[in-house]
């Protein structure tokens, strides 16, 4: 009679929640679950990301797509920055308080960036990489007399750089 007793308890408390223990299990199965082994920082990149271009590199590649234009001809261009490349690291921050939490008297603040050892040495973790910012560009080329070279010319420096068609100026060069 007293097992009988249990055996109904127990059936009443898993009808109520037995699909929450089912969850609960469910979860502590996919938590114990093997993954595979993640790799190395460094290894699986095919290529390792290029560091900032000097403008002048930039320049004579530009240069020489822009060259390639139907009507160009020989091109001299000059490209000026507003900023250069910036990184965002990834910051380890610790804030200390003293006094009430509610209404603490002072507060420090330690932040460090976050270093990721490899086999290539130590790295800081890069969040954020932003490119150049340009702020113009001046194509004297042989064409830039001719208004669908002007127009093709500007159109390709303004896919190149992100600049707009007014801070874009394209003449022809002398004779």
């Amino acid at each position: 009679m007293e097992q009988d007793k249990k055996t109904k308890r127990l059936g009443a408390l898993w009808g109520k929640y037995g699909f929450v223990l089912l969850v609960l299990l469910a979860g502590v199965a996919l938590l114990l679950w093997p993954t595979e082994p993640k790799e190395p920082p460094g290894q699986g990149q095919t290529e390792t990301v290029r560091e900032a271009e000097s403008l002048a590199e930039t320049e004579e590649r530009m240069r020489s797509i822009l060259s390639e234009i139907d009507g160009v001809g020989q091109v001299r261009l000059m490209l000026t920055l507003e900023s250069t490349r910036e990184r965002e690291f990834m910051q380890d921050t610790e804030l200390s308080y003293s006094g009430a939490t509610a209404a603490p008297d002072d507060y420090t603040r330690r932040s460090e960036a976050v270093i990721l050892s490899g086999d290539d040495g130590e790295e800081p973790v890069v969040v954020r990489n932003v490119g150049p910012t340009y702020r113009g560009a001046l194509v004297v080329c042989t064409g830039g007399g001719n208004a669908e070279v002007k127009l093709a010319v500007t159109q390709a420096v303004a896919a190149l750089t992100g600049l707009s068609s007014d801070r874009i100026t394209v003449v022809k060069c002398q004779s």
